[in-house]
């Protein structure tokens, strides 16, 4: 399950996933979330935790988040991803290259310094000058 926080700044969206995330998540609020957004904004601003609770992606999820990125990508202010789940700390680190804009991962008790963090990062940073 992806549940998306209310009342953040209007640019940014803020996903906490539970448990087994399935394309449906994507699909029904993690998508139309970042879309919401992008109807008023040029860029977004994304915080993504993954909680302790989390058990995995179904295909269909990592297939969704594959298009996500794929179709937002020049879409994307800063990314910061919050987790405890090593192989997707590494994942990231592997993908930010890819990314067009600022990605930095931290742990599920740094989840205040992500926020601020996204929140606050000058846009034309390079993601060369982030430290993963």
């Amino acid at each position: 399950m992806i549940n998306i926080t209310a009342g953040t700044p209007d640019n940014l969206v803020i996903a906490v996933g539970h448990g087994k995330i399935t394309g449906q998540d994507y699909e029904h609020n993690l998508i139309p979330a970042i879309e919401a957004v992008l109807k008023t904004h040029r860029k977004v601003r994304l915080l993504y935790q993954l909680g302790e609770d989390f058990h995995g992606f179904s295909a269909g999820a990592i297939w969704d988040d594959s298009k996500l990125g794929f179709r937002h990508h020049a879409e994307f202010e800063a990314v910061a991803v919050v987790t405890n789940v090593t192989w997707i700390k590494d994942t990231v680190k592997l993908f930010a290259f890819f990314m067009r804009c600022p990605v930095k991962v931290f742990s599920n008790e740094e989840f205040d310094q992500a926020r601020d963090w996204v929140a606050t990062v000058p846009a034309w940073l390079s993601v060369s000058e982030v430290p993963l």
